[in-house]
């Protein structure tokens, strides 16, 4: 990350236990709230995947590729639930953004021998498109603004459940268990991740 090995070992710790509290989540619930928590689980491990400083770790070359299909099959998952709306569609847009960074920070795409480990170290970043790293870039700013504004003394937070319904301000689902602040909060935590990954291309 352009913050150095020790904003990347923040993020990645971030990530992880934002992941492992997923998983913690699927294990109780419906069906649908249990899928909804695999694939916040998913999420937050690739983060955090991504996010290991390069100093450390320098992923293989094929690893990009294994991204870019890993998440390009949880997008293919969430595509028919995104168009009930709600936080599918949220879902369906963090896959995508997971598979535009691995594709944009594969070494042969770059150029750089360091893989996009490198490029999120060096001032040239990793590359992309900027018109769409700006657009994904404005669509978590507001993600993160609408998850912090939720979390704020007196906001009601009314469980989505994954279903596109009770949806909380800026039409962000809400929480899918018994603690849904601890719930936003994880959904805040990757928010600002992934905000913070695109801004390095």
């Amino acid at each position: 990350m352009h913050g150095g090995a020790l904003t990347g070992w923040l993020l990645m710790a971030l990530c992880a236990v934002s992941g492992a509290y997923c998983l913690l989540r699927a294990r109780s619930g419906t069906p649908q709230e249990r899928r909804t928590a695999r694939s916040e689980a998913l999420m937050g491990f690739g983060m955090a995947a991504m996010a290991v400083p390069a100093a450390v770790l320098s992923p293989p070359d094929w690893a990009w590729a294994v991204y870019a299909v890993l998440f390009g099959v949880a997008a293919l998952r969430a595509l028919l639930p995104a168009l009930r709306g709600g936080h599918h569609l949220h879902h369906l847009v963090g896959s995508l953004a997971m598979v535009y960074m691995a594709v944009a920070m594969a070494p042969e795409i770059t150029g750089s021998g360091g893989g996009g480990h490198a490029g999120h170290g060096a001032a040239a970043g990793a590359g992309g498109i900027p018109l769409l790293t700006g657009a994904l870039l404005v669509y978590y700013a507001f993600y993160v603004l609408g998850s912090a504004g939720r979390l704020l003394p007196g906001t009601v937070l009314a469980p989505a459940g994954g279903t596109g319904g009770g949806r909380g301000p800026g039409g962000f689902g809400g929480g899918t268990d018994g603690r849904p602040e601890l719930t936003t909060a994880c959904r805040l935590t990757m928010g600002i991740g992934m905000f913070a990954m695109l801004l390095t291309l």
